[in-house]
């Protein structure tokens, strides 16, 4: 058995896709476990390629119930608790970032500004497993959703991510008085930004029900537009070459964004963050330097290069 970690969130997996397939070329005849988080598995499938999920939540001391796998590969981080974590399944092998904290000497260096996509790929290069960095994409779960609709999505899991909700729900008035059928999109605990960003576009109510991450992925392949900050939906427009806007707070799109495609424009007025950077409670500044026009100028030019491909 081949043994990944990657305990993290809906972007972190779809980041992770291309080396995940490339492991499961590389050892297409031994099964592989991805240990992620249990609310993820509806995205797990649709990557193609993984045989088990072992429910996996952050990096606290766990025993899978398995054999020791062959070969352990840590997607996760660069140690020294993940690494820990891999060891604990007494793999006959890790691969993983060099940590000597976790006397794993073996691997190459981190280096904090690298994209995600990029990173985890170099990771596996140096094991001489071979990935494709653009390999991005998902199946589309064959669930019945609304088609061609424009989502905005004003939330993200730090606030310090979330632009302001009032300048949300401005774009959409403005997508929806331009003939767009907009929807709000969110989680259970998101409930009150989506109603105030729905409300303050003139959306007659909440314009779609708390969706399941099937239900979402479904939504977005299938969707005009898609208008969020950096948070795991952006990643799903990547996935499905959804035309998006994506406004980039305190993280760098050149370690986050999308691959550049003229159907997809990331805005950022920030500077570099230094590691070991932690984003605040607050919307960062960055965020705050994003005005609504710069918003829908970029939507003019997702939507106009979509048009035409």
């Amino acid at each position: 058995m081949i043994l990944v970690l990657r305990a993290l969130g809906v972007g972190d997996l779809v980041t992770a896709v291309p080396a995940l397939r490339g492991l499961s070329a590389a050892f297409y005849r031994e099964p592989l476990a991805l240990a992620a988080p249990p609310s993820l598995t509806p995205l797990i499938g649709l990557i193609g390629g993984v045989d088990r999920v072992l429910p996996t939540d952050g990096l606290a001391p766990h025993r899978w119930d398995i054999a020791p796998p062959r070969l352990a590969v840590n997607l996760h981080g660069r140690g020294p608790e993940s690494h820990r974590l891999l060891h604990a399944a007494a793999p006959g092998e890790l691969w993983a970032f060099a940590n000597p904290e976790a006397d794993h000497l073996d691997g190459p260096g981190w280096i904090d500004e690298e994209h995600e996509v990029h990173r985890w790929c170099r990771l596996l290069r140096h094991y001489g497993v071979a990935t494709d960095e653009t390999d991005l994409a998902l199946a589309v779960p064959p669930l019945p959703v609304p088609r061609g609709v424009t989502i905005v999505h004003p939330g993200a899991k730090s606030p310090s991510r979330r632009w302001p909700p009032d300048r949300f729900a401005a774009i959409a008035r403005r997508l929806r008085e331009a003939g767009h059928q907009v929807v709000v999109t969110g989680s259970a605990a998101e409930r009150d930004l989506r109603v105030r960003v729905a409300e303050g576009a003139g959306l007659a109510a909440s314009p779609l029900p708390v969706t399941g991450l099937a239900e979402l992925a479904a939504l977005v392949a299938h969707a005009r537009l898609v208008v969020s900050g950096d948070t795991g939906i952006a990643h799903l427009a990547t996935a499905y070459g959804t035309p998006s806007v994506t406004l980039f707070g305190p993280m760098s799109p050149q370690r986050w964004g999308p691959p550049p495609r003229p159907y997809h424009r990331t805005i950022w007025h920030g500077t570099r963050s230094e590691p070991g950077d932690q984003p605040g409670p607050d919307v960062h500044p960055a965020l705050l330097a994003i005005g609504e026009q710069a918003v829908l100028q970029a939507i003019e030019e997702v939507t106009g290069a979509a048009a035409v491909r």
